[in-house]
């Protein structure tokens, strides 16, 4: 296993610890193990890169650990209140309606590589952003006055934005058009001389 996917699995083992403080009521630890989760995300990518110790699985652990520590800071940031459960619940069935489209591309006999796109970087973006300032403005005791609220709208915005852009291409896939950017024309012509196989977002 390269250095990069030893990364990705510490960054997958820090969900439990910082669920754990989030919900134990331990702001400033949760604060710092989310910075740490943070820089380990940025490293992986930064060593991966200059060593071109790219692999198959890396390439599905990275972003797997990403939104598995997303989502579980967002549904516990929601159970204690930080965040609205409206807001939780539109993070996490975006996520739910992506995976499950794929699901569903594999089995009706469909290969489907999931590219971000631009709206869904930006979208992830904003997310962090949002998690960091909540954990911050708890743990640091800091005051970010009527961000927050502005932040929870714009999370909102750019998460149904993104839903719908994901949608969009994949009704585009599934009718056999070809997506700009998404999904990869590469993927498609192995569809044509292998046996389907499903892949996550």
């Amino acid at each position: 296993m390269t250095l990069p996917n030893l990364i990705s699995v510490l960054r997958l083992l820090l969900v439990p610890v910082i669920v754990t403080l989030i919900i134990s009521g331990d702001d400033l630890a949760a604060f710092w193990v989310f910075v740490l989760a943070g820089l380990s995300d940025a490293a992986d990518g930064i060593i991966a890169r200059r060593f071109g110790l790219f692999s198959e699985l890396g390439a599905y652990l990275d972003p797997i650990a990403d939104k598995a520590l997303l989502v579980t800071i967002y549904l516990s940031l929601g159970l204690t209140g930080a965040l609205p459960a409206w807001l939780v619940i539109l993070v996490i069935s975006r996520d739910i309606l992506i995976v499950g489209a794929v699901i569903l591309s594999w089995v009706m006999g469909k290969t489907l590589e999931m590219h971000p796109l631009m709206v869904s970087k930006i979208n992830t973006t904003a997310q962090i952003t949002l998690a960091a300032m909540v954990l911050a403005e708890a743990g640091l005791e800091l005051s970010i006055g009527g961000v927050r609220p502005l932040l929870v709208y714009v999370v909102a915005g750019f998460t149904a934005i993104s839903t719908a852009a994901y949608l969009v291409e994949w009704l585009r896939f599934m009718a056999g058009e070809e997506a700009a950017g998404e999904p990869d024309p590469d993927a498609m012509r192995r569809a044509e001389s292998e046996t389907p196989k499903g892949n996550d977002e």
